[in-house]
């Protein structure tokens, strides 16, 4: 019997997480950090919220993983993340050493794959799951947006 707990099963965890920066006024990317099916971690953009340009989703879902775990390392653990990591959330994601990071939209300007931003040699990047439905969300904040000013 196959496990109900896929990648289509925890991305739609970490949409949920998106959908809740999107009410935020936040730009809608959602993450959650998942270890034996569980999810250890679940977090969303909150850089206008902090002010802190390095409040991401990524950022903020690997020290609540790390906390739960009481360590560091984020090892035989898995972040789903409703975007593409950029640079800097992927340079943290190397330095916690997770096993696996599966995103849903990719981001062609600034993410980690086409800035050719190294992860940790164990790490494996997975990439496109439920993607239209990441980019569909992102797309209709930034038209919201674009009306609002």
């Amino acid at each position: 019997m196959k496990s109900p707990f896929d990648d289509t099963y925890f991305m739609k965890k970490a949409l949920q997480e998106a959908e809740a920066a999107f009410d935020k006024g936040e730009i809608p990317v959602g993450a959650v950090i998942v270890a034996n099916d569980r999810v250890i971690a679940r977090a969303h953009n909150l850089t206008e919220m902090l002010n802190d340009v390095t409040a991401h989703a990524e950022m903020q879902a690997i020290t609540a993983a790390a906390n739960f775990l009481g360590g560091k390392y984020l090892n035989n653990c898995t972040m789903y993340v409703t975007l593409e990591p950029c640079q800097m959330c992927a340079g943290a994601l190397y330095w916690s050493q997770i096993s696996r990071v599966v995103y849903g939209a990719s981001d062609k300007e600034r993410g980690c794959v086409a800035l050719n931003t190294k992860l940790h040699p164990k790490t494996k990047l997975e990439g496109g799951v439920m993607a239209d439905e990441a980019s569909q969300l992102l797309k209709r904040f930034f038209i919201e947006k674009r009306n609002l000013n």
